[in-house]
């Protein structure tokens, strides 16, 4: 996956931002930056907490939405849900590699849009999205299949 992908107007999907990318965001328009990184990660050139205060000193909003393959339930994508619809856009939205991040964004997208959980996979992969941890892939749809039946 290339370094960030634009998914809409609203929503960018990235990788890790370093400090000094994440002090440019307000320039390229962002309003928004969501962490989607679990603390103590590996690789993380910022804790959630130092990132936070790295985006509010660029004038921007921060939401932490700590997602692990361990963690990542219907309650954590709703979470991230309820708070992405009041949040500022454009969002820059970002994991270590994006996978996570885009995952979340996708299910969103989905369930708003009244897609399948296959639809949301292939639109994925035609993103250029590559999901390769089958628990994932399995997670998407299911939590896709199951929301939007109930909408």
């Amino acid at each position: 996956m290339a370094k960030e992908q634009k998914i809409n107007d609203q929503v960018t999907v990235a990788a890790q931002p370093s400090e000094s990318e994440i002090r440019q965001l307000g320039q390229q328009g962002f309003k928004t930056v969501v962490n989607f990184r679990t603390d103590g990660e590996d690789d993380q050139p910022l804790p959630p907490d130092a990132e936070a205060a790295v985006v509010k000193q660029a004038g921007l909003e921060y939401l932490h939405v700590p997602v692990s393959m361990n963690s990542m339930g219907p309650d954590v994508v709703d979470r991230f849900r309820e708070a992405y619809a009041d949040l500022p856009k454009p969002v820059y939205a970002h994991c270590k590699s994006g996978k996570r991040a885009g995952a979340m964004v996708m299910m969103h997208m989905a369930v708003e849009q009244g897609m399948s959980g296959d639809q949301t996979l292939e639109q994925a992969k035609q993103m250029g999205f590559e999901c390769d941890q089958p628990q994932l892939e399995k997670f998407v749809r299911q939590y896709v299949d199951s929301h939007t039946a109930s909408a």
